[in-house]
């Protein structure tokens, strides 16, 4: 039979013991790990849900050192691949680019073509003649001599001749700018870096392009919807496994002339900013982009409908995507009816439903 003290000492092991865990438990509570740069032109953060810090700031850093490895690979007006590639073009050669470029071009036009060639990222020269290719905007209006001569070459992305790595053009008035595209691109290299790194709950947010991975906690993530004209947000939706957010909007790369707003999206019909709408939001599930990467749709895919005007809802259609948001020039909102379902809507809002 064991005697008091020997008793005793059992006890005080077997307390310290539970105190270790408790303490390594409290050590290990997982929480989110932000990491914050500027690419892109814009602000981006990676957030991520984990015990182990060391190994999601390790997983971030990786995210980032990406980014910056897109940014200067497709810059579209300082040394980059792309800028190399758009000088050959103009001189009518053809260019050998990388396996990565070339299959990024063959999907941009492959989007293209299912918007009405309304996302049209060969239009890069017509981008610079409205002053965007440039970190500060001048707000001036393009000369208008060449303005016309551009709408009459009328370059698109079907105008490139992709041959595995060779790459030429039909027409030397193509330039290519990868603006509305490698935003989603790098959300879904940032998806598949982080899954490589062991980690299951994330959330990247690019300039308002979003991708989230697992969950936060016992919870969604939730996200906001910018209110194109107040600095807040609009409303607010969860975002769960897999699901990307892309916003195409007027108020980020803008210039005020004479009253007016002109923005950076511009409509390759006319060679002028787009007119109509404020904003448009479109929300990608997986199991609704038919397999597609759905970072890169979601930023691709909201230029065409944004563009539309009106005709916005069609042009969701044409991609598989039920869930959209668009705020009119004249600040109504209008809402698909399974978005309507994931929304919660700010202040006073009435938003038309839109099947």
């Amino acid at each position: 039979m064991a005697s008091p003290a020997s008793t005793a000492a059992g006890w005080l092991r077997w307390l310290g013991l539970f105190a270790c865990i408790l303490l390594l438990g409290a050590c290990s509570r997982a929480e989110v790990f932000r990491h914050e740069a500027f690419v892109f032109g814009t602000r981006v953060d990676v957030a991520v849900y984990a015990a182990d810090q060391a190994a999601a700031d390790a997983a971030a850093a990786a995210v980032l050192r990406e980014f910056d490895r897109l940014h200067r690979a497709y810059h579209a007006w300082e040394p980059s691949e792309l800028t190399a590639l758009n000088a050959a073009l103009a001189r009518g050669e053809t260019a050998t680019v990388s396996d990565e470029l070339a299959a990024m071009l063959k999907d941009a036009q492959r989007i293209a073509a299912t918007g009405d060639e309304l996302f049209d990222p060969a239009l890069g020269a017509l981008v610079a003649l409205w002053g965007f290719h440039t970190d500060t905007f001048v707000p001036v209006r393009p000369d208008p001599d060449k303005l016309a001569a551009l709408l009459a070459a009328r370059p698109r992305m079907s105008d490139l001749v992709i041959d595995g790595n060779r790459v030429s053009s039909r027409n030397p008035a193509v330039q290519l700018d990868l603006g509305g595209y490698a935003k989603g691109y790098a959300l879904d290299r940032a998806a598949a870096i982080l899954r490589e790194q062991g980690v299951a709950n994330a959330l990247i947010n690019i300039g308002g392009n979003v991708l989230a991975l697992g969950r936060k906690g016992d919870q969604p993530w939730r996200i906001g919807i910018q209110h194109p004209r107040e600095p807040a947000p609009l409303a607010t939706l969860p975002l769960y496994d897999g699901e990307a957010v892309g916003t195409s909007g007027d108020y980020q790369r803008y210039f005020m002339l004479d009253g007016v707003r002109h923005a950076h999206l511009l409509d390759p019909r006319t060679g002028q900013p787009a007119r109509g709408t404020q904003s448009l939001t479109i929300l990608l599930t997986p199991k609704g982009a038919a397999g597609e990467a759905v970072g890169t749709l979601s930023d691709a895919a909201s230029k065409p409908a944004y563009l539309a005007g009106d005709g916005w809802r069609e042009q969701t259609r044409r991609f598989g995507i039920e869930h959209a948001l668009r705020v009119r020039e004249d600040g109504r909102v209008e809402v698909t009816k399974a978005l309507r379902a994931r929304l919660q809507f700010i202040g006073a809002i009435e938003p038309v439903v839109i099947d």
